[in-house]
């Protein structure tokens, strides 16, 4: 009885000690219905462009806010909206973290936010979707489409807010909105890589 004792004592401190982890569905059939809201900490959109052919340069936009209403049973009605801050913008060089703040690039003077309002979202997929929408940077605003997978939903173990989690990407060419600095020796084509968490504000 005292080795049993010795070894229930030891689960209950590894069962203490365990990291807490989320109960993650990754059934989109069970998300709730409901408005959501941008979780910033959590969100980024990446961006990638090839320079001078030589290899591919990334970059990222913290700081993402927006919203989410989406019902399961009616994605073609489901509505997303993402503005991102352009002076958070952010690479490995702080040099040109601040030229790409500046006129030549995204001037956030003049245009301090990148927007995205959905127009349309299609179903592709078991856990996947194309949202068209109109994206606003650089006083430009342009069609364009992501194609969005639907990660999980959980709640949140340390802010205990249930939480949707995606992942999209999609594709632009900066020249369209005027953003054209060394194209296309920089490349043109810009790839955009998004991971998104939404928290349930309301149903």
């Amino acid at each position: 009885m005292h080795t049993l004792f010795k070894i229930a004592a030891g689960f209950a401190v590894l069962a203490a000690s365990a990291p807490i982890v989320a109960q993650a569905n990754h059934d989109p059939a069970a998300v709730q219905a409901g408005t959501y809201a941008i979780e910033s900490t959590h969100t980024l959109v990446q961006f990638s462009v090839n320079h001078f052919g030589i290899n591919d340069y990334f970059g990222t936009f913290p700081g993402a806010t927006g919203s989410l209403t989406i019902d399961p049973r009616d994605i073609a009605n489901a509505k997303v909206e993402v503005t991102l801050p352009v002076a958070s913008v952010s690479t490995t060089n702080a040099t040109l973290d601040k030229e790409l703040v500046g006129a030549d690039w995204f001037d956030a003077g003049r245009f301090p936010t990148i927007r995205f309002v959905s127009t349309r979202v299609v179903r592709t997929g078991a856990n996947a979707a194309a949202i068209t929408g109109n994206l606003t940077m650089h006083g430009v605003t342009r069609p364009i489409t992501l194609n969005a997978t639907f990660n999980a939903s959980a709640v949140n173990p340390l802010s205990k807010a249930y939480t949707l989690g995606f992942k999209a990407s999609g594709v632009v060419r900066r020249t369209e909105f005027g953003v054209s600095k060394y194209a296309p020796l920089v490349s043109d084509e810009t790839t955009l890589t998004i991971t998104s968490a939404f928290e349930k504000k309301s149903n």
